[in-house]
Parts: structure tokens; sequence; C-alpha cells
């Protein structure tokens, strides 16, 4: 069983890989269809994988860093506050097609954004929350995370509250949605 930091660590470099790939893979201009058509199925990863970790996040890992540190409201909201972001950029950038020059421009704004916050989860965050974290707290929090994930909406919400309890209740039911729609347009898949 993985505790919280390695379920949230596995995403995270799942993420930054994709990124990764972004920047070494051609942008839009003088590319061919194929190119563009990989870089629309990593910009689809991308958006299903972070709209899952980032749900994940507000339901059971912020409540956690709230409860936990003295200063877990504070790191809470500035996270929470760059994920709302990220979310937004993300809402746009899975209605565009790769050849579409916005896409780029948001895609780079999510590549620096991206970044910047994992950063500043790994390096504030953490730290911070491994010190005072049993390591049946980090256990049964990862546990709470890889269930969440099951079910967890596989498309940006950036006009859903980031509140646990709305997020618990309303979460699986735009989840199916997300899922249904997934199906019948082949998002996701490889």
């Amino acid at each position: 069983m993985p505790s919280a930091f390695d379920v949230l660590a596995s995403d995270h470099e799942q993420v930054k890989q994709l990124l990764s790939q972004f920047e070494v893979t051609p942008a839009t201009s003088g590319t061919n269809d194929s190119v563009l058509a990989a870089r629309k199925k990593m910009a689809e990863t991308l958006v299903i994988e972070e709209s899952k970790h980032e749900a994940i996040e507000e339901m059971y890992f912020w409540p956690a860093v709230r409860k936990l540190l003295p200063d877990g409201d504070k790191l809470a909201d500035q996270a929470i506050g760059q994920e709302q972001e990220g979310k937004e950029v993300l809402a746009k950038l899975d209605k565009l097609d790769a050849d579409n020059p916005e896409f780029e421009r948001l895609l780079g704004e999510f590549i620096k954004a991206g970044r910047e916050h994992i950063a500043f989860e790994e390096t504030q965050v953490w730290p911070a929350l491994r010190a005072v974290m049993t390591e049946t707290e980090a256990f049964d929090l990862g546990e709470s995370l890889e269930q969440a994930k099951k079910t967890a909406p596989t498309r940006p919400h950036p006009h859903t509250p980031p509140s646990p309890g709305v997020l618990k209740t309303a979460g699986p039911a735009a989840a199916a949605a997300d899922r249904a729609r997934d199906a019948a347009t082949d998002r996701g898949q490889a």
C-alpha cells in the first residue's frame, strides 16, 4: 500500500514526463497531421491525469494539510489557487485542436505553471506534512487518494468549488458524465 506521498509523487512524475515530451516534440508550425494528432493525444492524457490528480488532492490531501499543519490553510489556499488557474487553462486547451495557435500558447502557460506548482508542493508542503504525519496517516491518506482516483473526474471543472464536501458529493456524477463523454468520443484512448 503506497503512502500519500508515493501516490502524489507518481502522479507528479507522470505529469513531468508529459511536460518534457511536449517540450521535445515539435510545435505546430510546419508539422504534419500525425505530429499534430500525437500532440492532441498527449494533451488529452495531460488533461485527464491532471483532472483526476487535482480532484483527489482537493478531496483528501488539502484537508489533511489544513488539519495537520499550523499554516495549512495558507499552504492549501495557495496551492488550490494555483490548481484553479491550471484547471481554467486545461479546460480551454482541451477544447482546441493542436493546429490552433492558441493550443501552443496555453500549453506553454500550463507547462510553466505546472512545474511551479509541482515544485511548491514537493518543496514546501510535503516536507512540512511529512514532519507531522504518522506513517499510518500517510498510508491511510494514500489509500484514500488511490480509491478516489478510480472515480475522479477526467475533465477540469473550473466552476466547481474546490470544497471537499462538494467534490465528494458532485465528483462521482461529474466523473460518470466525463467518462461517458470520453467513451463516446474515444477521448483518452490509445
